[in-house]
């Protein structure tokens, strides 16, 4: 009987490529903390302070995306910092690349390597720059997005229909004035095509944090009058705090405001720009950068806060519904915690520096007998697993939620990173695309898939 395998090779990233950000000087080399990944097929981005190197990979070796490759040089200031956060960011047909910096600035890139947006989200550290996308109706295929920005006492998001109004813009701007974008490219600037509207929230009660997520919307609080106000819920963990939950208040109207603001004023200001350099050759040393204002904190009211010392959080990772988050600690404990009860409901140890995602799986269920009915699958075929990379054991644990067993140990090479796409994969419509976890090997090169069926 042949062996059963639990990962499938989908293609090869020449490790080359990342030789300038330290690949290949040591066996697991992938390991060092201070390098930055992300992956979203096609593409594979890894970062390190000033440089970020973009691979295309592809199972087919003549594919237009396989082994293509360019190298991203943000133009930053000593206050603007180095890349500290990266991400990809898909919306419908566009797929950028988000860089966060230790000044708090957020940057966009595209496909090819051009600067889209850069903006002052906060001043501070990026920590984490987290992309997801959220399904308004199970039964529906409709789903909204948006973008977390988190620096240390803070946490901002971005709406998914704000940041694909600017990508728009964007896309037909250098369609249409692909000889302006040159002269602006060749003056180091970017296209302006306003700033991204967002809400910024301050979560520094119990102490500045060392990750936070938006799990979602919650309810207003008690005995307040009916309003069309949103409020969502904040979990941050950290030094002083191991968990911390907030109640987020939505302000509309500066949002409001700040929309006009951002969408109107830069894009005139931008066109009296251009014109003026068209007819009139300005000096560069005549130039001045207006000042960025930096936006004031929205409400926010603590809900709740676990101290445990000296227990501190280190990263948290969100599962797609945004009802469970795996929170590593400075034990080596993984603590299981449901953010609407806002109550820890698993634990494990002996897991330090561990990395954990959430990914689904047809338990049960052999591959070659639903590959027939692959296009009838929905989501109820799949439950939700968490995969647990400890790679101090060299194995790769896959565990059923929320309290159901170990399903799977699957041995990896020492320097491997389990990686996860910001948007699900899945180009149909009609078919359940479920969520996936990559492993990438920097020693070899390979890239495989965590196999969705357990038997």
């Amino acid at each position: 009987m042949a062996k059963r395998t639990h990962v499938t090779a989908v293609g090869w990233v020449d490790s080359d490529e990342f030789a300038e950000i330290g690949a290949g000087r040591s066996e697991g080399w992938l390991g060092d903390s201070s390098l930055m990944a992300a992956i979203q097929s096609p593409y594979l981005v890894l970062a390190h302070r000033n440089l970020g190197v973009v691979v295309g990979w592809d199972e087919d070796p003549d594919s237009s995306s396989a082994g293509r490759s360019f190298r991203i040089r943000p133009a930053l200031s000593p206050s603007e910092g180095d890349i500290t956060a990266v991400e990809w960011i898909a919306v419908d047909e566009f797929l950028v690349l988000a860089l966060g910096t230790s000044g708090g600035y957020l940057l966009l890139y595209s496909k090819e390597g051009a600067l889209i947006l850069k903006q002052i989200v906060h001043p501070g550290r990026v920590l984490r720059l987290r992309f997801r996308e959220i399904e308004s109706q199970p039964s529906s295929g409709y789903s909204s997005h948006e973008l977390c920005v988190v620096v240390p006492g803070a946490i901002a998001r971005f709406d998914g229909s704000d940041i694909k109004s600017l990508l728009q813009k964007w896309f037909d701007g250098t369609r249409q004035h692909a000889w302006e974008s040159r002269i602006l490219k060749e003056d180091g600037r970017a296209d302006s095509y306003g700033r991204i509207p967002y809400q910024l929230w301050n979560v520094s009660k119990f102490g500045l944090c060392a990750d936070a997520a938006i799990t979602g919307m919650m309810p207003p609080p008690l005995l307040e009058l009916p309003s069309q106000e949103r409020y969502y819920c904040a979990v941050t963990i950290g030094d002083d705090a191991v968990i911390a939950a907030y109640r987020l208040s939505e302000d509309r109207s500066r949002s409001l405001v700040g929309a006009i603001l951002s969408k109107i004023v830069p894009t005139a200001f931008s066109t009296l720009s251009s014109l003026s350099n068209i007819f009139w050759r300005r000096e560069q040393g005549s130039t001045k950068k207006p000042e960025e204002t930096v936006q004031p904190f929205a409400k926010a009211s603590h809900l709740t806060c676990l101290k445990d010392h000296p227990r501190k959080g280190e990263k948290l990772t969100l599962s797609p519904s945004g009802t469970l988050a795996a929170i590593t600690d400075s034990l080596g404990r993984i603590l299981l915690l449901d953010t609407q009860a806002l109550v820890v409901v698993r634990l494990w140890k002996g897991y330090r520096d561990a990395c954990c995602l959430f990914m689904e799986a047809s338990v049960g269920r052999d591959e070659g007998s639903s590959s027939s009915s692959w296009h009838d699958e929905t989501k109820r075929d799949h439950c939700l697993c968490l995969a647990i990379h400890a790679p101090k054991k060299g194995i790769i644990e896959i565990w059923k939620m929320r309290t159901g067993p170990r399903l799977l140990t699957i041995q990896c090479p020492r320097g491997s990173k389990i990686l996860q796409p910001s948007a699900r994969s899945g180009s149909s419509s009609s078919a359940y695309s479920p969520l996936e976890v990559f492993l990438w090997n920097g020693d070899s090169g390979q890239l495989s898939l965590l196999n969705g069926y357990i038997t």
